[in-house]
């Protein structure tokens, strides 16, 4: 059984403060991205007991048993009676670049071993689920524009239709972990409620809505800037 997880782009950040659990507050707009996508493929393990996970595409970096996938299976083997399988991961969502390619690749396994084995898992219990496993995977069970909060998952869906504009993804090869990207943001209250932004003409985003990381990366990483500006001297309404 097979399924294609899609990625995800952030319209605005704001980091609005730290919590006590080490995660921090946003606020943000998720919209996903249906054209790019991993591919995800599960099949029942009758030669062995054990769960076998392979990968193939853009290299995953780290032990294949911290792959929220095998995570995701040895959670919801907690409640349900499921027997091993064998995990392929076809990676083509770039890894560390905030498009949410791992939790889509969580959210997407959990609905996929619910519907193969039929788990009659409720909505609520692969919510549940998928928050345990990452901050932004429980949008991934609707994959719908949402407005965003809390620490990615407390999920308000919106009205956004982008699909008359050409999304343009730069993806210059660098991988910036969450860590690193809050390192350098210091929290604050956004003086504009990211909500009434969005509702605004596409052409006024630029001077409205804002990405908090951009601070500290575009010092860290000039050649973000640098596209950024690009981006906007070619002719784009948005960019971020």
């Amino acid at each position: 059984m097979i399924c294609f997880p899609n990625a995800k782009i952030n319209i605005g950040l704001n980091i609005t403060s730290k919590r006590i659990d080490g995660f921090h507050e946003i606020q943000s707009i998720f919209y996903p991205v249906k054209n790019l996508q991993d591919g995800l493929e599960i099949v029942e393990n009758k030669e062995s007991d054990a769960i076998e996970f392979t990968s193939s595409g853009i290299a995953i970096p780290g032990n294949s048993n911290e792959n929220l996938c095998v995570k995701a299976y040895h959670l919801i083997k907690k409640i349900c009676d499921v027997p091993p399988i064998k995990i392929h991961l076809h990676k083509h969502i770039p890894i560390g670049a905030g498009m949410g390619g791992g939790s889509a690749d969580a959210a997407f396994f959990i609905q996929l071993i619910n519907a193969k084995f039929n788990l009659n898992l409720t909505y609520q219990q692969m919510f549940d689920l998928a928050t345990t496993l990452g901050s932004d995977c429980a949008f991934f069970l609707n994959n719908k524009p949402c407005y965003v909060m809390g620490r990615g998952e407390i999920l308000q869906p919106i009205e956004l239709d982008l699909s008359s504009y050409n999304l343009v993804i730069v993806y210059p090869n660098m991988h910036i972990s969450t860590k690193e990207a809050y390192a350098g943001v210091i929290p604050k209250i956004s003086e504009r409620n990211i909500l009434d932004c969005i509702g605004k003409q596409v052409s006024e985003w630029r001077d409205l809505i804002c990405n908090d990381f951009e601070m500290s990366i575009f010092k860290t990483y000039p050649q973000l800037k640098k596209i950024k500006q690009q981006l906007y001297a070619q002719g784009a309404s948005y960019a971020s």
